[in-house]
This record gives C-alpha cells, structure tokens and sequence, in this order.
C-alpha cells in the first residue's frame, strides 16, 4: 500500500512539474508549482524525512510561492510594456546575475569534495543529524542559496520598478 501511495504522489509531483513547466497561463503555473512543493514535502514524510518534509512545506510552499505570486502579481506582464523598460536596467540586471554566478561558481571551487560522515543515530531524518550536517559541513552552500534568494527578491523590485 504504501508503494502505491508513493508512487501515485511521484506521478502527482511529475506531472504538475510538468505542467509548471509547458503552463502558458503564469498564474496556474506558479500554482501548479505549489503542488509539485507539497508532493515533493510528501515523498520526504514517506521517506521517514519528517523535519524536511515540514521545512518544505513552510519554507517552499509557504513563503516562497507567495513571494513568487506577490512579484507575479505586482510584475503586471503585459507584452505592451516590456518595451517601456529601459535597456540599462535590462544590461544591469543579466550583469548582475553574471556576477552572483562567478561568485557562486567562485565559492563551489574552493570547496573540498569529499564524503560526509554521517552519524547514525536511532532514527532517520533526525532534526540533531540534520542540523550538524547543514551547520558543520554545508554552510557555504546554505548561505550561498540565501544570497541567491535575496538576489531574486531585488532583481524583482527592480524589473518592477515604475519609470518617472
């Protein structure tokens, strides 16, 4: 039973990301997203994954799509103006990205790559094991992800910024 429930979730979770993908309309793309982020939160519970589960649902599914719907809604895409914008913000903002890419790729290459241990408590998926390994060995890559976020949040503001 549990292999059915498992797979019918993998198929729920393919086929809306496939959705998310090929959507035309932006608005049920971004929703369909949504339940690609709680089937994915349910695939991590079926998993014995409990604390990554949860954190998907309110970190992804939560915040982060009502981010992405916020900017959406506030973006207004109409093809008629995307002329108006000025091609020195459009420049500045791939310039920018460029620049968070060679730092991030600058970052990864200093990192040593090497295998974990991991200690094997009773359990998995334990909250203790999870936070050794996030703050120990992989904080560069999680404040990394963070600084991508926060690169996203103001290329928005930017784009969407109204032209005196």
């Amino acid at each position: 039973m549990e292999q059915i429930i498992f797979f019918f979730i993998a198929f729920l979770a393919v086929g809306s990301a496939f959705f998310f993908i090929f959507g035309k309309n932006p608005i049920y793309a971004i929703l369909s997203l949504i339940v690609t982020f709680f089937s994915i939160a349910a695939l991590y519970i079926l998993l014995n994954a409990q604390f990554l589960g949860i954190v998907q649902i309110i970190v992804y599914a939560g915040a982060i799509m009502v981010l992405f719907l916020y900017i959406l809604m506030m973006l207004n895409l109409n093809k008629s103006d995307e002329s108006k914008k000025q091609n020195v913000m459009k420049f500045l903002g791939v310039f920018t990205a460029g620049l968070l890419l060679v730092g991030i790729l600058g970052a990864f290459r200093g990192i040593k790559m090497g295998t974990v241990a991991v200690s094997t408590e009773a359990g998995v998926g334990l909250t203790k094991n999870l936070g050794k390994l996030l703050f120990n060995e992989y904080v560069l890559p999680f404040e990394l992800a963070s600084i991508l976020i926060l690169a996203g949040i103001v290329g928005a503001v930017l784009i969407g910024k109204k032209d005196l």
